[in-house]
């Protein structure tokens, strides 16, 4: 696979947001907004927390089949996923302003951000399938994943080094590291040209989703996976939302300890990748998956356990080999069980899944944090998401769903 410039470009994206969700939603804005900005009675930040994260994401799928319908049909995927990139720029360096008890500004700022940010990977992800073939899909998305840990990495360490002088300092640093690499983005990806279509967008856009609801009752296999994911990835960004919540309101940690963790994190996520690839490769899709939600499972019965902030450390580390692994697996099987010429529609399908499962995991937490004044309670909710998404996955047949999928591929290949 030759790497142009095009495919660079794209990946330097990966690059430059990584930062925002690194930094922004898991590790130094999540806890500076609940201890400095809000703090008062146990659990009220984290439920707010928790409400902010669910706002923003339904906002983004209320808008994104929208948004995509209107950005395929004008051409238009490269200025909306300029103006979303901007947005989050923009509301990421105005955090630096948060001060202590402005609330309102704290969540309104970070919601638009966050709706920002989500809101332009749909655009991004569209890219991927003009620039590149089936064959080598896979692997350019997975080198862009692998570079989005690249520039998460870089973020955290210069994370580190400014919460030396002033922790709000870190939000401009991550809003000028998104600016400056997301250029490379901009100048080098270049969109298709092809003639522009006018329609009822909004039309079009639920008339999609409801036309995907009907033609995934087709692929079973497809179907039972998407109601899987649906649930496990509800835990997944939990766990991406409250992880450094957790460590300093469980254990006393503080920011710089929670970037030392994550930065420790990002290696064995790099590990977690390549071991699970190998095993994908070797034993299939499913198992791999598997076993990373069981290591899921272990990560949340370890941290309610837990007892101490150096035994956290090593749960972060177990969570990292499963994080990345299980993200990247999920749109492994995904590939498997889509029909070729339906590929874009259920992509589509898939991204508005996983935006919609990322409103209740946040909100729950938070609430039952609220209610019960004891954040642990709160991650016991995280193994009824993932252990349900387990459970569901054991009823996916990939050898079916492919014959769902591909029936005159494998028609052909049985041929003696």
């Amino acid at each position: 696979m030759k790497l142009s410039k095009q495919i660079f470009g794209w990946m330097m994206y990966d690059f430059a947001n990584s930062a925002f969700t690194t930094i922004i939603v898991t590790v130094v804005y999540s806890v500076y907004f609940i201890n400095s900005v809000v703090s008062g009675e146990a659990g009220y930040g984290e439920m707010l927390w928790g409400r902010a994260i669910g706002i923003s994401m339904t906002m983004v799928a209320l808008t994104a089949p929208i948004m995509g319908a209107i950005a395929d049909y004008s051409r238009s995927k490269k200025k909306f996923l300029f103006i979303n990139c901007y947005l989050t720029v923009i509301f990421t360096g105005l955090l630096y302003f948060v001060g202590p008890g402005q609330i309102g500004k704290g969540m309104a700022f970070f919601i638009i951000a966050n709706f920002g940010f989500n809101s332009a990977n749909v655009f991004y992800d569209a890219f991927l399938p003009e620039l590149t073939t089936p064959e080598n899909i896979g692997k350019v998305s997975g080198y862009g994943w692998a570079l989005g840990y690249v520039g998460g990495l870089l973020s955290l360490v210069l994370s580190l080094f400014l919460i030396n002088y002033d922790v709000r300092w870190v939000f401009p640093m991550i809003s000028l590291h998104f600016f400056i690499f997301s250029l490379f983005t901009f100048v080098w990806l270049k969109e298709v040209r092809r003639p522009s279509k006018r329609t009822n967008y909004l039309k079009t856009a639920y008339g999609r989703v409801y036309t995907s609801l009907k033609n995934i009752r087709k692929y079973p296999q497809l179907l039972k996976f998407i109601a899987s994911y649906f649930v496990y990835n509800d835990g997944i960004t939990t766990v991406i939302a409250f992880a450094s919540i957790y460590g300093i309101t469980r254990y006393g940690m503080d920011t710089k300890a929670m970037l030392i963790y994550f930065i420790l994190a990002q290696f064995t996520s790099i590990l977690g990748s390549a071991l699970f690839g190998s095993l994908t490769d070797k034993r299939g899709v499913k198992l791999s998956l598997t076993i990373s939600l069981l290591i899921w499972v272990s990560v949340v019965f370890w941290a309610f356990f837990c007892g101490s902030a150096t035994e956290y450390y090593f749960v972060g580390l177990l969570a990292g080999l499963a994080i990345g692994s299980s993200q990247s697996n999920s749109r492994t099987m995904l590939s498997m069980l889509t029909p070729t010429d339906r590929e874009a529609e259920f992509f589509g399908f898939y991204t508005l899944t996983g935006r919609l499962s990322s409103i209740i995991g946040p909100i729950l937490y938070g609430w039952i944090a609220h209610r019960t004044g004891d954040i642990r309670y709160s991650i016991l909710i995280l193994i009824i998401f993932f252990s349900t998404g387990l459970i569901v996955l054991q009823f996916v047949d990939p050898q079916k769903g492919l014959q769902e999928a591909r029936p005159s591929t494998l028609s052909i290949q049985e041929e003696p």
